[in-house]
């Protein structure tokens, strides 16, 4: 590639807040007295938290400098793999601030909160809309909080029907997450092999399934990025031994206004508005994970329920088979506001963000065909799996190829996932991205592949741009320093 994205420049070192500031040194005025002073009390005597002694301008200067180090989705392409790192439109962080939203108390009486009340209750129906779900929840918190309804809703429906089942099937093209949710609810998990074009066998479901199974959990599309094209056929098998078939809905960034999730045999689905609906994804959260269910398990779903009664919304806990509460009052209301924003926005385009993911995806795993292996020659949906066959030849791994990426200005991909791939470069584009700047990072992954072949130690050495070089990974993974 003729030019890079990635440059050194003048990078700020930046102490702790406690080693910066100066005693008696403050960014505030504070009026004089006009009482006296008084001791305080013998109880409450003592020091004081301890916080450090800055003027304004240290603060400011401290959070810019520490910001100048990140890398996000508004600094440049994130293609991070089954994660889906979308662009976060500034129009849904505007709405989400408005005063009315931001400043309402959970704890207001439902008369004095029509409107969020009526934005939750317009998000559910949007929400089943898109999917095809008759019911929505929007209390679970993130992904797997979602993953864990799903399967309390699962215990649930089960011991309502007088049944007790102990055992989930996990596909191992499965979110790792999976098998923690159902092991929270007691359920042992077993593996489900995928076959050799990447999906569920319906005859290897079958040949697992009996009647102390609670259903199977599938990610779909995939972890390879594959859609389980027989995922009727497999619904099929499960509910014919009456279990219930888990969809976790994280990569439904492909299929987004596409696919009704009914229709093709699930009964619970879990969405990320974090991921799928634009808000911010990363840096701890907050997250964001409705629960959608059929009709038949709607009475499963966590309480508070929000009910619209001729023009007034109304929330109700008088729902005798609910798993209960998931979270405190509603969930994490401000990732929704940002989701019903995003969906006001797009409408109908939707279909077209998630139409765009799937050609981007493509796009890369057509150019980069024969430059890295590709484990599955099936078109993929929103992201492409390849691995580092072809390099190791020349002792360069994946992880090495990932940190010279950094070097050309490119976050690096998801590495060494889903494990069912040796050595797996996982690369989601996301809609987001333009075509020159996919053409970028695929000349810069192409650039990589001719240098792990001519001068290995170059990536042995990488990155050598960014403010950070090389992590010794396996001390940190053996001694961890929690400090700080």
């Amino acid at each position: 590639m003729n030019t890079s994205q990635g440059t050194t420049g003048l990078i700020f070192e930046e102490p702790l807040l406690w080693e910066k500031g100066s005693r008696g040194r403050t960014g505030i005025s504070i009026p004089k007295r006009d009482v006296p002073e008084a001791p305080l009390d013998g109880s409450l005597a003592g020091e004081g938290p301890d916080f450090p002694d800055l003027s304004e301008l240290d603060v400011v200067r401290h959070f810019t400098h520490l910001s100048q180090w990140n890398f996000g989705v508004d600094s440049g392409m994130y293609p991070l793999g089954s994660c889906t790192m979308k662009y976060n439109p500034k129009t849904n962080e505007r709405q989400a601030s408005l005063p009315g939203f931001s400043g309402a108390h959970p704890m207001l009486p439902a008369e004095l909160s029509q409107g969020i009340l009526k934005l939750m209750y317009d998000l559910e129906c949007y929400l089943s809309e898109i999917t095809g779900m008759p019911a929505v929840s929007l209390q679970p918190a993130a992904g797997a909080h979602g993953e864990l309804a799903g399967m309390l809703i699962f215990y649930a429906h089960h011991k309502f029907k007088g049944q007790t089942r102990h055992k989930i099937l996990i596909p191992d093209t499965a979110h790792g997450t999976n098998p923690a949710s159902a092991a929270l609810c007691n359920f042992t998990s077993v593996p489900v092999a995928s076959d050799e074009n990447g999906i569920l066998s319906p005859a290897d479901v079958a040949a697992l399934m009996d009647e102390d199974t609670a259903g199977i959990m599938v990610t779909n599309p995939n972890t390879l990025g594959l859609f389980e094209s027989n995922i009727r056929e497999v619904a099929d098998v499960v509910h014919g031994k009456g279990g219930l078939v888990y969809c976790d809905g994280a990569n439904m960034n492909a299929v987004m206004g596409i696919v009704n999730m009914a229709e093709i045999g699930v009964d619970v689905l879990h969405l990320n508005l974090h991921k799928t609906f634009s808000t911010p994804h990363g840096g701890g959260g907050p997250g964001s994970g409705p629960v959608c269910v059929t009709r038949e398990l709607e009475k499963f779903l966590p309480i508070p329920r929000i009910h619209k009664e001729e023009d007034r919304y109304q929330t109700s806990i008088q729902h005798p088979e609910s798993i209960g509460k998931m979270h405190a009052f509603y969930g994490n209301v401000g990732i929704q506001i940002r989701a019903y924003s995003y969906i006001l926005s797009m409408g109908a385009a939707l279909k077209k963000a998630s139409q765009l993911a799937v050609l981007n995806a493509n796009y890369i795993r057509q150019q980069l065909k024969g430059v890295f292996h590709l484990p599955y020659e099936n078109f993929c949906m929103h992201e492409c799996v390849f691995n580092d066959q072809e390099q190791s030849k020349h002792k360069v791994t994946t992880l090495d190829m990932a940190k010279r990426l950094m070097d050309y200005g490119f976050h690096p991909p998801t590495i060494y996932f889903p494990l069912v791939v040796q050595g797996a470069i996982m690369i989601e584009p996301t809609e987001s991205e333009s075509k020159d700047t996919i053409d970028r990072f695929v000349a810069a992954m192409k650039t990589i592949a001719q240098e792990a072949a001519e001068d290995a130690e170059a990536l042995h050495q990488a990155p050598t741009k960014p403010k950070v070089r090389r992590l010794d990974e396996t001390m940190a993974a053996r001694k961890p320093c929690l400090a700080g």
